[in-house]
């Protein structure tokens, strides 16, 4: 990903806008193609770096590595390496991802309404809002 200088007039713009637009605030956070598709996949609780890699499997791995630290670095999701042969990397929501769930919940249901597509998916969702 290039690096972008932080004096430059995009990312000076970006911060101000953030700073006057809650929305362009969640966006920092959670946008992107991939972010929210992780956070989604945690939803449910840990899961290591292959489940996550099987359960989104358009994914690259570098775009996953470098989303993945993103968000850690964001404090949403927390990174626990168990120091077995081979080592296990394991990935789960903070709290404050946790609060991300009505929303992710809330795309989803919005996608279920919005699209035919998902009709086999209507019970699984229902299954998951009423587990949270």
């Amino acid at each position: 990903m290039t690096k972008i200088k932080e004096q430059s007039t995009w990312n000076e713009n970006k911060g101000i806008s953030e700073m006057h637009c809650p929305i362009t605030y969640v966006m920092n956070k959670i946008g992107g193609h991939w972010k929210s598709i992780i956070l989604y996949y945690l939803m449910n609780g840990p899961r290591r770096y292959n489940e996550l890699k099987k359960a989104i499997p358009a994914i690259t791995e570098k775009m996953l590595v470098q989303h993945l630290k993103q968000l850690a670095a964001d404090n949403l999701i927390t990174r626990k390496v168990e120091q077995v042969m081979p080592p296990i990397t394991i990935y789960s929501l903070t709290p404050s991802g946790n609060d991300l769930i009505p929303v992710l919940l809330a795309m989803a249901d919005w996608a279920l309404k919005d699209s035919d597509q998902f009709e086999n998916l209507k019970v699984n969702m229902s299954e998951v809002s009423t587990v949270s």
